[in-house]
């Protein structure tokens, strides 16, 4: 689970407007401090780029989307890495110094608790932050916003637990910022009287009804209201608070993903045929499909040439681009890869299919590496087509790096759907 505690941080717990919190459902439940498997780093501004596909619209996670002060993109690191970019407004850290002691400072922090700084960038007049990407949406989404089920009361004691060894962490760090807690602003905005006041019954959200006893409740009131002293000699330190919500958790063995009723990506079965044929890598069946769409989702993407570029060397692209497709019909996938490069190498033209294709080509002449490469360019060009992530994923299955195959595989079906106004699951 997520949360961070300072301003520089793109993922913050209980942030509605920046932040993802729930935990991958691929990573199991700890305690300890997570170790760093990626050092603070300063990325360059290419690189950013090319993981956020041009920091496109449609790779926006933030609540507001481009009308939020800082935006936040989801993106993919050349190593597979999913990451959350949060690209603050110019005017913002004008100080280009003081953002990156700022930066470093945070970024030392390392716990399971936390949304991780991986690394920053401070490039003219660019300042953009690099952390874990939690896939999950926030906990205002969860709390105030949720379309199947409401968040179970369990589940809502571990949030509050895991908040505040988050808060303990810090504190114990010296990033004692709280100020970042935009989901808990909101309660005791409107509910800092009842808390206070102790009042269980006007407190409680119907739809917890039955879910557990007065006794919990009131403990669990009697703290906040602690929390909420005017003095602060008043209130408990965040290690108490811990100690006290340990006491209070229910159904501890239980995952939090099942709680929440998130599918894993483990568990992930694509609806489609093209999906299906992914997951079994049944090269053969996907490229039956490519061969059908051909060039479709290609229109807008393919740069237009004026008369005057219409030169023998482009005519020769075009040929080259012919020559390819051809080949890659009667299944020549060698010649298909050679073809294909010619074009991409001539220039100006550009073609998400045509690196979709070359892709394919690749996988079917046993090069997945070369195949991955090709597939993530199609992304850059494409960002929301679905076929660049099948093949990412199938790319992936064929390095045996399945994890990263069935984070792809669930994200090209979730694109998929989007485009044809169904669901995940079909329905």
């Amino acid at each position: 689970m997520g949360s961070l505690c300072t301003k520089l941080i793109p993922c913050c717990l209980a942030s509605p407007e920046d932040s993802s919190v729930l935990e991958d459902p691929n990573v199991g439940n700890k305690d300890e401090e997570a170790s760093d498997p990626t050092a603070f780093k300063e990325f360059t501004l290419d690189q950013l780029k090319n993981a956020t596909s041009g920091f496109a619209v449609e790779n926006i996670v933030s609540e507001h989307g481009e009308k939020a002060p800082n935006v936040v993109y989801k993106g993919k690191l050349e190593n597979q890495m999913r990451i959350a970019v949060k690209r603050f407004n110019r005017s913002a850290w004008p100080d280009s110094r003081q953002f990156m002691e700022e930066a470093k400072s945070v970024g030392q922090l390392r716990n399971v608790r936390l949304a991780n700084l991986l690394g920053c960038c401070c490039q003219d007049d660019e300042r953009l932050l690099v952390a874990e990407y939690m896939p999950n949406n926030t906990l205002a989404k969860h709390l105030f916003h949720w379309e199947s089920q409401p968040m179970k009361w369990a589940m809502r004691l571990r949030v509050v637990l895991h908040l505040a060894e988050a808060l303990e962490y810090c504190t114990s760090k010296g990033r004692a910022l709280y100020h970042d807690l935009n989901a808990y602003r909101v309660l005791f905005d409107e509910a800092l009287d009842l808390i206070r006041d102790r009042n269980l019954q006007m407190l409680t959200d119907s739809c917890l009804e039955g879910q557990f006893s007065n006794d919990d409740g009131t403990e669990l009131v009697r703290l906040a209201s602690r929390c909420l002293q005017y003095e602060p000699r008043e209130r408990p330190n965040p290690k108490s608070v811990v100690s006290a919500l340990v006491s209070l958790q229910k159904e501890t063995e239980v995952p939090s993903y099942v709680l929440m009723g998130i599918q894993t990506t483990s568990s992930f079965s694509p609806r489609s045929p093209l999906g299906e044929a992914c997951l079994r890598m049944d090269l053969t069946a996907m490229h039956e499909v490519m061969e059908k769409l051909s060039y479709k989702d290609d229109e807008g993407q393919t740069t237009e040439l004026s008369f005057q570029m219409w030169t023998d060397q482009m005519q020769e692209s075009l040929n080259s681009k012919k020559k390819g497709d051809t080949a890659f019909r009667h299944k020549e996938f060698s010649t298909a890869i050679e073809c294909y490069t010619q074009f991409i190498e001539y220039g100006p033209m550009v073609s998400p299919t045509v690196y979709a294709r070359r892709s394919l080509s690749y996988l079917m002449n046993d090069m997945p590496q070369e195949a991955l490469g090709d597939a993530m360019q199609a992304q850059v060009i494409s960002p929301i087509w679905h076929i660049a992530s099948y093949l990412q994923a199938a790319s992936l299955f064929a390095l045996k790096m399945e994890t990263e195959a069935n984070v792809a595989l669930k994200e090209a079906a979730t694109l998929e759907a989007k485009k044809n106004g169904t669901t995940i699951n079909g329905q």
